[in-house]
């Protein structure tokens, strides 16, 4: 069960605007190649990222028990599901729900969407109660409703967050910090959203695309996210930045290799 502190805050979709990659100076050709080769969106380092975002919002690593799950947290963002926290008050569930339903017409959760118009902007259920979380449950069971889920999640959040993370020029744990962001914060236009969090870390550094040190950029980086979190009181605890991100960072850790030790909201969490 989440606790109001672990949930993920949404705001309506918007693009991350594109920025001029670079890569940063490597000590030799190997080097080079292998953190060329090696982003976020390495399978490896992936399945890293579910399983360390999956400990923040659902307190597991097993990020694929997640596709099931439904629950009003009492946040004010109505029900947040599924691996990611899509939320019904938000936009970002009703668009996985259209897309399923595009993809499997006739399903479960279709004949829902009108009531999701209707609800999108508010914490209210109307027109989901009493059957919504059960056939959530149910379409959970279907593996196109699970593949919609990671298409969205990809699409919203991780790819996004991927690209601006290379083009600034950060290796995996930057463009980890900046998906983390975006599960959170969104990026919509409010101080909060990744894009300003950025854009604050950027008034006090440079990242290394345009010629400034990787730890001193993502220090910033965790800084301005902090702050965010902070802003709101279902992010006051900052254990997923400061126990687990931070603790990253401090070690030089900026591929996110094994093994991984952390903690969120007090639990302990080990990758081999």
């Amino acid at each position: 069960m989440k606790h109001p502190a672990r949930t993920s805050r949404r705001t309506l979709l918007a693009l991350i605007g594109a920025s001029l990659a670079a890569v940063p100076l490597l000590d030799s050709p190997r080097a080079a190649a292998r953190h060329v080769a090696v982003g976020l969106d390495d399978p490896a380092k992936k399945e890293i990222a579910m399983k360390l975002v999956s400990s923040a919002e659902n307190s597991s690593l097993d990020w694929k028990a997640q596709y099931k799950y439904i629950e009003d947290i009492g946040d004010g963002r109505g029900y947040t599901a599924g691996i990611i926290g899509f939320c019904s008050g938000t936009g970002d569930m009703l668009d996985l729900v259209e897309l399923y339903a595009d993809r499997r017409p006739g399903n479960v959760l279709a004949p829902y969407l009108p009531a999701l118009r209707r609800v999108n902007g508010t914490d209210s259920h109307d027109g989901l109660d009493p059957h919504y979380p059960g056939d959530w449950v149910r379409a959970a069971r279907d593996e196109a409703f699970r593949r919609a889920q990671n298409d969205e999640r990809d699409r919203v959040y991780f790819n996004p967050a991927v690209r601006q993370g290379k083009a600034d020029g950060l290796r995996v744990l930057g463009q980890f910090a900046y998906y983390d962001a975006l599960v959170m914060h969104g990026d919509g236009t409010d101080p909060t959203g990744f894009r300003n969090i950025r854009r604050r870390a950027l008034g006090r550094a440079r990242p290394p695309a345009q010629g400034g040190d990787e730890v001193t950029y993502l220090d910033a980086f965790l800084d301005a996210r902090v702050w965010a979190m902070e802003q709101e009181e279902a992010h006051s605890d900052t254990s997923r930045v400061d126990t687990a991100q931070r603790v990253f960072l401090r070690d030089g850790n900026l591929d996110l290799d094994t093994p991984l030790d952390w903690k969120v909201y007090g639990d302990s969490y080990h990758l081999d």
